[in-house]
């Protein structure tokens, strides 16, 4: 099963990581927990999470949700239900699903684990950023705690994985970038790739060869929003690239405006 993370809109602010009231510098050790969820529900909660990461707006539905994991709405609608006995997460009838505190900090160990994985997975071990994911979607329920700790130290406590998304803390705080898609850009203009949306292997690939990839200077040489093509020169190379919509929207970039 993969697990799609690159959401498209507009950027989450960090701050909407700490609500009034909530406890997030505890950080979640599966080891100490009495009952830790199973690899399913660590999945639905981080799939929960991750939706809403780059939008907060986005509301989290059974059918969302049934498309995200390819499975069917009822097998969606059960597990929410065993999740909200849990106490989870929170989901009133044609309402959005939201994680309740304790499911928040669950889901962002969940996504820590994940991403230091694909980091070391592609840092030390060989693998493509292209490769990494599906590797680690099953590693991270394997990993002990003492085990992903290791990882993080031994990589220097990166701040981002192998395609920018931030990698959250040991105590759960998440520094986003100022960054919003390629697509929202307009011509001309210079950015600054943030992070690209691991969703598309295939895609992932092809942003390779042409020198797509974070940290990459960009220039946005011109829009022609009839064909949905946008013309992008890459600095380092000084080759000029034609991205169409999906590829527009999978990119995220910082602007000087």
């Amino acid at each position: 099963m993969r697990v799609l993370w690159g959401e498209v809109g507009m950027r989450r602010k960090q701050d909407l990581l700490y609500f009034s009231g909530r406890d997030w510098a505890r950080p979640v050790r599966l080891a100490e927990m009495k009952r830790a969820p199973s690899a399913a529900a660590q999945d639905y909660l981080k799939v929960i999470w991750s939706i809403r990461e780059w939008d907060a707006r986005e509301p989290v539905t059974i059918s969302l949700l049934a498309a995200r994991l390819a499975v069917s709405p009822s097998t969606v609608s059960e597990a929410v239900k065993r999740l909200v006995e849990r106490g989870l997460v929170g989901h009133a009838p044609y309402a959005a699903i939201q994680l309740t505190a304790e499911g928040e900090r669950l889901a962002l160990a969940m996504v820590r684990r994940h991403r230091l994985l694909e980091s070391f997975l592609v840092s030390q071990l060989g693998f493509g950023w292209d490769e990494a994911h599906d590797d680690a979607e099953v590693l991270e329920h394997a990993a002990s705690d003492r085990f992903v700790d290791a990882i993080d130290r031994l990589l220097g406590h990166p701040k981002r994985d192998p395609h920018g998304d931030p990698i959250p803390s040991a105590d759960g705080a998440v520094a986003h970038p100022p960054a919003r898609p390629l697509a929202s850009v307009e011509a001309p203009a210079a950015a600054v790739v943030e992070r690209i949306s691991d969703a598309d292997p295939a895609m992932l690939r092809y942003f390779a060869t042409v020198g797509l990839v974070p940290d990459a200077a960009v220039a946005v040489v011109e829009r022609r929003d009839f064909a949905g093509v946008m013309s992008i020169r890459v600095e380092a190379s000084g080759e000029t690239v034609e991205l169409g919509d999906i590829a527009a929207e999978a990119i995220w970039v910082s602007t000087a405006g």
